[in-house]
C-alpha cells in the first residue's frame, strides 16, 4: 500500500465580494488551483512527486492576500493552468492504485471533494486519507492542538529545503515528516487521536458532526461571528441560511450556537476562531446533529444562569497577542 502525500492552495473570493454572494451549484469555500503530492512507498521511502496549476473556473480572480501568500498571480494560472476536471484526470493516474491520502490538516480534503461535487466527479477514490498532524501529535509529545507544519519540522530536526505555502514545497515537507512516523501504527491508533484532538470539537469529525467548513479574512471577533449567524450559517442538508440562536462562549476562542433550518430543524454550530499570519481572523466551522453530544453540551451550558459580562470587540492583533 502506498501512501500520497498531498497539499493544495485554493482561492477564495473577497468577503463580501459580488463572487462571493453569486450562487454556485453546490457550496464550495474555495476553489483548488494548485495541487502538489509526493509518494510514499509502504517502506516510507519517498518517492516521485507531482505538481499541477489549475485555472479557476468561478472564482477567477486571485484574492490579493492569497496571492501574496503563495505568490500564484493571475496571468500564471491563465498561462499554465489546467481546467480542474483535467488536472484530476492527471492526479489520479500518477497516483495509480490504491492509496491511502496523507495531508497535513483538515481542510485540504474538504476543499477537494467541494470541488469534486461542484463538478459532479466522483471522490470515493480520496475516501482513505488521514491528517498526519494527529499521527504526528500522538507520536511525539501527545500535544492535542493543531500545529503548524513549520513548527512540526523544528521538533523533528528537519531543516526546510522547499518554499512555503507552495502545495509541492508544503507536501514535500509532510512527506519528510510522515517518512519519520510509524505510519501503519498511526492508522491503527487514528480514532482515538481524533477524539482527543482538541477534545473531539474541532479538526476530528467524531459522531453527529455533518459538515465542516473554514473561513477567512475576518477583522474581528463581531464580524467573523456575524458572517457565521447569516449568509455563511448555512443548513448542512439544503444550503439554506439558518437563524442563529445566541452565542455561548468556551475555552480557546470556540463559540457555539443552536441555529434552525425553516425546511430541515435544528443543528448544532460550533465555531473556533484563529488568528492569521496577515492579521485576520480564521473561522473553523462544525454543524453537529441536535442529538449530538455537542448538541447536549450545548444545551446544559445554555440553561446555566447568565452571568453579566463586557462587551469588547477584539480585533486578530489582540487574538494574537493573548
Amino acid at each position: 500500500m502506498q501512501y500520497i502525500v498531498l497539499d493544495m492552495e485554493w482561492n477564495q473570493p473577497w468577503p463580501g465580494s459580488h463572487t462571493a454572494k453569486k450562487p454556485l451549484p453546490s457550496p464550495m469555500r474555495g476553489e483548488i488551483v494548485q495541487i502538489g503530492a509526493v509518494r510514499l512507498l509502504e517502506n516510507r521511502t519517498v518517492a516521485d512527486e507531482f505538481q499541477i496549476l489549475i485555472q479557476p473556473k468561478y472564482f477567477k480572480k486571485m484574492n490579493r492576500k492569497v496571492s501574496s501568500l503563495t505568490g500564484i498571480k493571475d496571468a500564471v494560472l491563465r498561462e499554465s493552468g489546467v481546467p480542474f476536471p483535467e488536472a484530476m484526470a492527471r492526479f489520479r493516474a500518477w497516483c495509480g492504485g490504491e492509496s491511502i491520502f496523507l495531508t497535513w490538516g483538515f481542510d485540504d480534503i474538504t476543499i477537494l471533494k467541494e470541488n469534486l461535487a461542484l463538478y459532479g466527479m466522483d471522490d470515493s477514490w480520496a475516501s482513505r486519507w488521514y491528517n498526519a498532524q494527529l499521527i504526528f501529535n500522538a507520536q511525539t509529545d501527545g500535544a492535542t492542538s493543531q500545529r503548524a507544519l513549520k513548527t512540526a519540522l523544528e521538533l523533528m530536526g528537519i531543516e526546510p529545503s522547499r518554499p512555503a505555502h507552495d502545495a509541492l514545497g508544503d507536501a514535500y515537507h509532510t512527506a519528510l515528516i510522515c517518512s519519520r512516523l510509524r505510519l501503519a501504527e498511526g492508522i491503527k491508533a487514528y480514532g482515538q487521536a481524533a477524539k482527543e484532538h482538541e477534545n473531539g470539537f474541532h479538526g476530528a469529525e467524531l459522531p453527529g458532526c455533518l459538515a465542516r467548513q473554514v473561513y477567512h479574512g475576518y477583522a474581528d471577533k463581531t464580524q467573523a461571528l456575524a458572517a457565521m449567524s447569516t449568509h455563511e450559517n448555512a443548513c448542512p442538508q439544503c444550503g439554506g441560511q439558518m437563524h442563529a440562536g445566541r452565542w455561548l462562549s468556551q475555552p480557546g476562542r470556540r463559540y457555539m450556537t443552536m441555529a434552525v433550518c425553516p425546511e430541515h430543524g435544528a443543528y448544532l454550530v460550533r465555531v473556533r476562531l484563529v488568528a492569521e499570519t496577515d492579521g485576520t481572523l480564521r473561522a473553523n466551522r462544525l454543524v453537529y446533529a441536535p442529538d449530538s453530544d455537542a448538541a447536549k453540551s450545548y444545551a446544559a451550558q445554555a440553561a446555566l444562569p447568565r452571568r453579566p459580562h463586557r462587551h469588547r470587540c477584539r480585533s486578530a492583533a489582540a487574538w494574537q497577542e493573548s
